[in-house]
């Protein structure tokens, strides 16, 4: 019988949050899931989604993992909107070596 050893999640002092370089490229996460905080916090200050709503988005969240999301989201907001501009900007770079199809077939 073989013990197998997995990758310490690094510690957090918000319990639902963990962060594992195996889990969306070492992203913080809600735990047990591969949902990103970041993801959280552009539906709540982005898109202007409250906790509930996003609870509807995603029923199998728990109301406090989604606030325990936000309180890390606005204890790190300057990188983590920094890291949301970065990926816009990349997206916008993408789209202009890579026009639309849908937009060439519509006009």
């Amino acid at each position: 019988m073989s013990i197998q050893r997995t990758q310490a999640i690094k510690p957090s002092k918000h319990p639902y949050i963990s962060i594992d370089s195996k889990i969306s490229g070492g992203s913080p996460i809600i735990s047990g899931t591969r949902i990103r905080v970041i993801d959280i916090a552009i539906e709540y200050d982005r898109l202007g989604l409250t906790p509930d709503q996003i609870i509807d988005a995603h029923p199998h969240l728990k109301l406090e993992a989604v606030h325990d999301a936000l309180s890390y989201y606005y204890e790190n907001k300057d990188a983590i909107n920094d890291l949301i501009r970065k990926k816009k900007n990349i997206i916008k770079k993408f789209d202009k070596k890579t026009p639309s199809i849908l937009k060439k077939i519509i006009g």
